[in-house]
């Protein structure tokens, strides 16, 4: 049997985008991805999606799978000639036993390669606004566990160089022991009034930091139930945080929240919410695919000299038309007779970046908005186009034909819904560690609820803040149970993060 290979990747602190290029590389190779508590399930969508993924961290605070376990099942799946990746959080030769883990595979003959990750106290520190070192404070820092080894009958940890240094000192893992180190250093030397700061969560949405001094930091933390994982900074470079913190001063940043969108429109929704500090798991619940016979479109192609009015409704359908309009070797140039009306300001901005100028913006982008503003016009015998997705409302045709127009509204493109949810958003919701789930259409909630089963679905978003993006949204998520906390009076993406800032600041 060949021997495959292991690859020990450091996941960083918890901000998904802290991985090294290298760690990516690795995991989107990957045949078997072993993970851990600290490790954040975002990273799992580099790995293939027929990749097996073992968790390999906490169930109930006690760690599912004890370190000699998990050092066989690396060897177990090196062995079976598999490309592992052991995703591990932080850095795995800091305080993450990846030394155990290399020696268990040298000495199974299993080759690796170790991939550093931005450690804790890094992170933590850049996080919070502390820097570890400064020239006007101090040239020095010490990485320290917060627990040592069961069973030891006297530390091995040397308090005095710790306490009468001067530098920084970062504790890992040491909540549950704060009052006996904190104690510890103050009675080799250092004083009891030295700035500590916890943090709790670092990088992520969670992020929680909590200040105060050796004396009273332990008390503290007690009163606030204040809770693991965290480091501990001790050392004047804690009082720099009061000027230099960043991060936990954005609107949402303490917020976890989910796109379903489709993968080809999340990514400025989901950067928008990033910016405002927001972590973002995407979720697409639409997967845009080409209609099941392109015969009623191409045919209003050939006939576009025949239309009076041209109604696009949105940024997809304004793309999979002039795709289309270029598979006959047409442009911009074909719709010269043809008034254009955008529904939306995205969709006109897209309509702009084909070079041509919407004739017709309406004020309300529901589909009755578009009816009230052509009912202003004489439609009487007008030919209109209106390319749509399968799933639209018939409100647009059905209006205007009544108005006197004759309609035309071949479909452009199909709204499908892919087989499962990603894993990691799975995680996550079963976690409980997502505060607010986002709708942008009535297929994104109904394709949801197809996914997971209405039942399933109303459980896991127990607790979960709705956002939908307008009222025939928002309908829908009602329809199937769903409370709606949040739906912004202008009905676009910006309206919407402008509204999720509002509700979560």
């Amino acid at each position: 049997m060949s021997s495959g290979i292991v690859y020990l990747v450091g996941a960083g602190p918890g901000d998904p985008t802290l991985i090294t290029l290298r760690g990516v590389e690795c995991l989107r190779k990957a045949e078997v991805v072993v993970y851990d508590y600290l490790a954040n399930e975002q990273l799992l969508t580099h790995a293939p999606e027929g990749a097996e993924r073992i968790y390999a961290g906490k169930v109930g605070g006690r760690h599912n799978q004890g370190q000699e376990e998990i050092n066989n099942l690396l060897v177990e799946k090196g062995l079976a000639g598999k490309v592992v990746v052991r995703l591990k959080g932080g850095d795995p030769f800091v305080f993450g036993r990846g030394g155990e883990e290399c020696e268990a595979l040298a000495d199974a003959g299993i080759p690796f390669e170790v991939v550093p990750g931005v450690t804790a106290a890094v992170g933590a520190s850049a996080y919070a606004g502390i820097p570890l070192t400064h020239r006007d404070v101090t040239p020095s820092v010490a990485f320290v566990t917060g627990q040592e080894g069961k069973g030891k009958e006297e530390s091995t940890i040397d308090w005095n160089r710790l306490s009468l240094g001067g530098g920084t000192v970062v504790f890992y893992m040491g909540i549950t022991t704060l009052r006996h180190n904190m104690l510890r250093l103050i009675e080799h030397g250092r004083s009891p009034a030295t700035p500590v700061a916890l943090v709790r969560w670092a990088t992520t949405e969670r992020q929680q930091v909590l200040v105060g001094t050796l004396a009273d930091i332990a008390d503290q933390a007690e009163t606030s139930s204040f809770k693991p994982p965290a480091v501990t900074i001790v050392g004047e470079v804690v009082s720099l945080r009061k000027k230099l913190r960043w991060f936990d001063t954005r609107v949402l940043c303490d917020t976890s929240i989910i796109v379903t969108r489709s993968a080809e429109q999340s990514g400025e929704f989901s950067t928008k919410l990033t910016m405002a500090g927001a972590t973002v798991l995407e979720c697409p619940t639409i997967r845009l695919v080409k209609p099941e016979s392109w015969q009623l479109l191409d045919l209003a192609i050939r006939e576009l000299a025949n239309y009076d009015w041209l109604i696009l409704t949105s940024v997809n359908g304004v793309r999979y038309f002039f795709d289309r309009l270029d598979f006959h070797g047409l442009d911009a140039r074909a719709l010269a007779g043809c008034k254009i009306c955008a529904v939306g300001p995205r969709t006109a901005e897209e309509i702009r970046s084909r070079g041509i100028k919407p004739d017709l913006i309406p004020t309300d982008y529901k589909a009755e908005g578009v009816i009230d503003e052509f009912s202003r016009l004489d439609l009487r015998n007008a030919r209109i186009l209106y390319p749509r997705a399968d799933k639209a409302r018939d409100v647009i045709p059905q209006g205007l034909q009544q108005r006197g127009a004759q309609v035309d509204s071949p479909v452009a493109y199909r709204n499908v819904f892919p087989e499962r949810l990603p894993p990691e958003t799975l995680f996550a919701l079963e976690k409980r560690s997502v505060d607010c789930i986002t709708f942008t259409s009535s297929s994104t909630v109904q394709n949801l609820a197809a996914m997971l089963g209405e039942e399933m679905m109303l459980d896991m978003l127990k607790g979960v803040t709705v956002a939908s993006i307008g009222p025939i949204t928002s309908q829908s998520c009602r329809d199937l149970g769903l409370k709606v906390d949040i739906e912004p009076e202008t009905h676009t993406l910006e309206a919407l993060v402008a509204a999720l800032e509002k509700h979560f600041g």
